[in-house]
């Protein structure tokens, strides 16, 4: 296994926590570049982060090739293994894909992509999967990477560094994101204080629509 591809790897995986850990707990910052980017105005900040979204599932999957091209020497396929190790690896990705399919279509677009934290009104799911889970989705992609690189990569011995990575990634995004603390309460304030703002300009706005 090489130690210099698995610190690239680090260093460029790591670009998307960090940047959902400000969003997530500095929201303030989105909502200002919003105020002042005439783009980001038009588009809205949920629109920002969905764009951003996709920008780091494209760098992600790039990593994820990169890193098969260097130690298998070829685009990843799957690989020959046992029959139990296929059906483990598939039951992992498909049962995470689950997870992530549920959640968007429980919060929708505008709660999966932070609208809580930017003053969105996102309503409190207790339906599946979050019956079950309090962070579905990051479950559900880290389960999706586990099987992926189990049907690819397994048994050689640089299968499980990656998702060992990610793992470690997700399981701090889903502690860091929600501030806590002095902080926390200063951000619940804030939080509070743009729902009741956002709530304000949508009812003056419905007062005067045209009936």
């Amino acid at each position: 296994m090489s130690a210099i591809a698995l610190a690239c790897a680090a260093v460029l995986l790591a670009v998307e926590r960090v940047v959902y850990v400000v969003i997530g707990r500095r929201p303030d910052l989105l909502l200002a570049l919003c105020a002042r980017w005439g783009p980001a105005r038009r588009n809205g900040p949920t629109a920002i982060v969905e764009r951003l979204f996709y920008a780091f599932k494209a760098l992600q999957f790039g990593v994820f090739i990169a890193w098969c091209y260097v130690h298998g020497g070829g685009f990843p396929l799957p690989a020959r293994n046992e029959p139990f190790v296929v059906a483990l690896a598939l039951t992992l990705a498909v049962a995470g894909q689950i997870l992530v399919v549920a959640t968007f279509y429980r919060l929708g677009r505008t709660g999966v992509f932070f609208g809580d934290q930017l003053g969105f009104a996102v309503r409190r799911c207790h339906e599946f999967p979050f019956s079950l889970l309090s962070h579905p989705q990051y479950v559900g992609t880290l389960l999706t990477i586990w099987g992926g690189f189990m049907l690819v990569r397994f048994p050689h011995d640089d299968w499980y560094a990656l998702p060992v990575l990610e793992t470690i990634y997700y399981l701090g995004s889903m502690w860091l994101e929600v501030p806590r603390g002095a902080y926390g309460a200063r951000y619940a304030s804030i939080t509070f204080k743009i729902r009741s703002r956002a709530a304000r300009l949508t009812e003056g706005s419905e007062r005067s629509r045209p009936t």
